[in-house]
């Protein structure tokens, strides 16, 4: 299998290679499509036929465009959402049609039912793992999770008095900042991952890395009224509560609950002891990309339309989803969250301010590396 690229759009084909140098030319077969066929004519190329020539042979293989997509709805039970499936989906289409993304490197993880593979903690971090350990230099790695998230009392040294942030599996074995911190250090010089979480609590997810729209940019919102909508938390003490229901063990450590009933599969945070989080600093600088749906002492909104039979959604995906409508040319991952903010003002969101958390050289690159048209 190769990867193709057209006017920096990825496919998977197969095809020859003819490398001259370390410039390489491919030749690939492909229907026209509507929305390069006006270009193919312009240019007075044969519609089947597509000519790539110039860029480097050892970049261009690497550049693997990987996705993992979860949902979780957590269908009846009493913390029950109703839009998370359907933001991962829209993302999917997204990602294929405008991003480059093979569908087959597309991996959705969902508790619809009938779902083969659910959306557990174990599940959601071995489709990670698996992802970064196919990952090379110049991959671009993306992971939308939309969900219930948490906050979770500090066990690091010398937070005492603080909370950490968390997402909620179907199966409640949480995956902390901690563990995204473990992912994103483990990349391969020169790949990244673009992580966006429509879930409470979310920002600050990547344990270390460092604000660039945060607390401190805050927009003022209006009166328009929204929709019927949900926060996708869940308190702690219903996580504790839930926890001690499987592991019948009378302590409010929720570590001591998770290791119990999870064993290994339990977040980093929780297996290894605080003077061993050393080994899980931020690498400055690194390759991890956080655009959460809140501020960390915030909560996400799950939208269920009123009237009309519309489809349910979470406010953060579906501001980022008009905002990529609205903008078909390349936005920088930080005019995307701003602009995304915008978006919840408009529609009067006031306790909702997505944030931004990346290297300095990360906030002005193009989200998800968008191929220029």
């Amino acid at each position: 299998m190769q990867y193709i690229k057209y006017k920096g759009c990825f496919k998977q084909h197969a095809s020859k290679i003819y490398v001259q140098g370390n410039i390489c030319l491919r030749i690939i077969n492909m229907k026209p499509q509507n929305t390069i066929q006006a270009v193919l004519t312009k240019k007075k190329l044969k519609p089947s036929l597509v000519f790539v020539l110039g860029l480097p042979a050892k970049m261009e293989m690497g550049k693997k465009r990987m996705a993992v997509l979860v949902g979780c709805n957590y269908p009846n039970t009493q913390n029950e959402l109703h839009g998370c499936i359907n933001d991962v989906l829209a993302m999917k289409e997204v990602l294929v049609k405008r991003f480059g993304f093979d569908a087959s490197h597309v991996q959705l993880l969902t508790d619809a039912p009938g779902s083969v593979v659910l959306p557990t903690g174990a599940n959601i971090k071995r489709a990670l793992g698996h992802m970064i350990d196919q990952a090379e230099a110049g991959d671009v790695l993306f992971f939308h999770y939309s969900g219930h998230g948490t906050w979770i009392p500090s066990n690091k040294p010398g937070h005492a008095f603080r909370q950490d942030e968390a997402i909620v599996p179907c199966d409640f074995n949480l995956i902390t900042d901690v563990d995204f911190r473990q992912l994103v250090n483990r990349l391969p010089k020169g790949a990244t991952l673009t992580i966006l979480s429509d879930s409470c609590h979310s920002g600050g997810l990547i344990d270390k890395e460092k604000e660039q729209i945060g607390p401190n940019a805050t927009i003022t919102a209006n009166n328009t009224t929204v929709h019927s909508c949900n926060p996708k938390s869940i308190p702690f003490e219903s996580i504790l509560q839930h926890l001690t229901s499987l592991t019948n063990i009378n302590t409010s450590d929720v570590g001591t609950h998770l290791l119990e009933f999870f064993g290994s599969d339990a977040s980093f945070k929780y297996r290894l002891p605080p003077l061993e989080w050393e080994l899980f600093d931020s690498l400055k600088p690194d390759e991890g990309i956080l655009l959460s749906g809140c501020q960390a002492n915030e909560t996400s909104a799950d939208i269920s339309p009123n009237e009309g039979g519309g489809k349910a959604y979470g406010a953060f995906s579906n501001a980022v989803q008009m905002v990529l409508k609205q903008h078909s040319g390349q936005l920088s991952n930080k005019q995307l969250v701003t602009m995304a903010r915008e978006v919840l003002q408009a529609q009067g969101f006031e306790q909702q301010h997505p944030c931004l958390y990346c290297s300095d050289q990360n906030a002005f690159a193009t989200f998800l590396w968008q191929p220029e048209f």
